[in-house]
């Protein structure tokens, strides 16, 4: 009788688990039907953070198998000796994490739902075009996923890193096809980009209804990321372009015995790939200056400031590139004039920090969850500006360049800038977005994701600075037993981030299978909570 009663107790869980999942089923094919052929930008932004989210689940089981397989020094990680493999691995954790989760949340996601709310204007200037511009992405991620299964020599998948260098992406050093998957994939991505900022910026032009200054600063921050597509993209794409005509059509635009020259590759990539790092970090920008002000309960703390310091990171974005070059065979001059533009930048970059930390500065504070990832926003990426000021001076990258300390001052901006704004962005508008209620549960579960990621990567990301000036080279699958204590360190940072994703999980389950959801009537919040059993149950909050 004992085990009886436990054995029906288990069967009522399972017979809940599977209506739910099944309940979820239902409405994510419904959902899914009336996506292909929306033209609305709320839809279409909660398209782009499902794909954005889903995407950074392959992108975060890429780095774990990096940093797993990087856990002891010799050649028996998980990857075991196949260092095609590895190169591959790290080459498709970098695009997919750039192309594939930040850019699609932060420019797509929530661009395209907040921008025309934040002008007044009813909808995108180009509904269509802003469908055709959504659905051109999964069309890249397929084309990636191709690139991840196709042959590349002796290994699967392309190993070129993600800035795709020749001569190593030439048909010689990269045979097959996994390549040529990979150009397709990023012109693809590319194409939705472009579309997207001209989308953003007819719309910002034309349909707002509010003075400029009277603008939110999202709204502006999205306007100024769609100029720098609108000038980056094209570039990138011609880049590519001439690597494929290298590989197939018999042109020789990056081959040295040929007339050609690979370090003309690695300018037209970086005038596009730095500017890419601001179209990453600005929408971030933007973020952040709602959620700090918001819950300081204070205006934002020079408004005209702040915009002015976007659009001056955004111009000189642009003259800065060769930063990333240093090494090359550069002269004295360029080293001398790419030093002082980078330090430059610097000067927009610190009117932003301290105009936030003005903004809190005798404030009311809510520490919300979405405040706490902005707060922690603006002390990591301080980090990652400060270190990227070290590399700024040549005299000094040439000894840190390829090195640890490049990847820890990259992430210290990026996965812990640009990831740790859209989780705030995501604590503070879900609500809105998904029309639920965060019950009390998940609001505590959010506290937990926040600290259990802060310590994951800052525990993952700041040893490799260490490794860096210890002169650990990146790209590399083995090490000597000198850099094993550090990176045995930075893998554990690793598991740690890897359990606050299930944690996230946790809470996306949590909000999009409760059947509470808000209703606005009359500027008063009418919450409509569903239930099968009694029908609908209204409550006046």
């Amino acid at each position: 009788m004992f085990l009886n009663h436990y054995i029906k107790k288990i069967m009522v869980n399972v017979k809940f688990i599977i209506k739910i999942l099944f309940d979820l089923c239902v409405d994510l094919a419904a959902f899914m039907a009336k996506s292909i052929t929306t033209t609305d930008h709320k839809m279409i932004g909660q398209l782009y953070i499902f794909m954005g989210f889903f995407s950074s689940l392959i992108g975060t089981f890429f780095s774990y198998l990096i940093r797993s397989h990087l856990s002891s020094p010799d050649q028996t990680g998980i990857l075991l000796d196949n260092v095609s493999l590895y190169n591959s691995v790290v080459t498709l954790h970098g695009i997919i994490m750039i192309f594939m989760f930040v850019m699609p949340i932060l420019i797509g996601g929530f661009g395209n739902f907040f921008l025309p709310i934040m002008i007044g204007a009813p909808e995108m200037a180009f509904p269509r075009l802003n469908n055709m511009s959504f659905w051109l992405l999964p069309c890249s991620f397929f084309f990636l996923v191709m690139s991840m299964l196709s042959h590349s020599g002796s290994s699967y998948g392309p190993g070129t890193g993600w800035t795709i260098y020749p001569p190593l992406s030439t048909l010689i050093y990269s045979p097959g096809t996994a390549v040529d998957f990979l150009i397709g994939s990023l012109h693809l991505a590319g194409l939705s980009s472009l579309l997207g900022a001209i989308n953003f910026i007819v719309t910002f032009v034309h349909m707002r209804t509010f003075k400029p200054l009277d603008i939110p600063l999202f709204a502006w921050s999205i306007f100024v990321t769609s100029f720098l597509l609108l000038l980056a993209v094209p570039v990138l794409a011609g880049g590519l372009t001439m690597l494929i005509t290298d590989r197939h059509f018999g042109t020789c635009f990056f081959d040295p015995f040929s007339g050609g020259d690979p370090i003309l590759y690695q300018h037209i990539f970086w005038f596009f790939g730095h500017p890419e790092v601001y179209i990453l970090i600005m929408p971030a920008f933007g973020i952040v200056s709602h959620v700090i002000p918001h819950f300081s309960n204070k205006r934002i703390f020079g408004k005209i400031g702040m915009i002015a310091a976007m659009v001056s990171i955004g111009i000189l974005g642009f003259i800065v590139w060769a930063h990333h070059m240093y090494t090359v065979g550069m002269d004295v001059d360029s080293r001398a004039f790419f030093t002082t533009a980078t330090m430059i930048i610097a000067i927009p970059t610190g009117i932003k920090v301290f105009s936030w930390l003005a903004t809190i500065w005798g404030g009311v504070i809510i520490m919300t969850p979405a405040m706490l990832f902005s707060l922690a926003f603006v002390l990591l990426f301080t980090v990652g500006g400060l270190t990227g000021l070290v590399l700024a001076n040549a005299a000094i990258d040439v000894s840190l360049h390829d090195t640890y300390y490049v990847v820890a001052h990259f992430h210290y901006v990026l996965s812990m800038g640009a990831v740790f704004a859209i989780f705030s962005g995501f604590y503070y508008w879900i609500e809105f977005i998904s029309s639920k209620i965060i019950d009390p549960i998940t609001y505590k579960l959010a506290y937990v994701h926040f600290f259990v990621f802060f310590i994951g990567v800052n525990l993952t990301f700041f040893p490799m600075h260490f490794l860096g000036l210890a002169g650990m080279p990146r790209r590399i699958p083995c090490y000597p037993q000198l850099f094993a204590f550090w990176n045995y360190i930075s893998s554990l940072g690793s598991l740690i981030s890897i359990v606050s994703v299930f944690i996230f999980l946790l809470i996306m389950i949590r909000i999009f299978v409760d059947k509470k959801y808000i209703y606005y009537i009359d500027d008063k919040i009418i919450t409509v909570l569903y239930n099968t059993n009694s029908g609908v149950i209204y409550s006046r909050n």
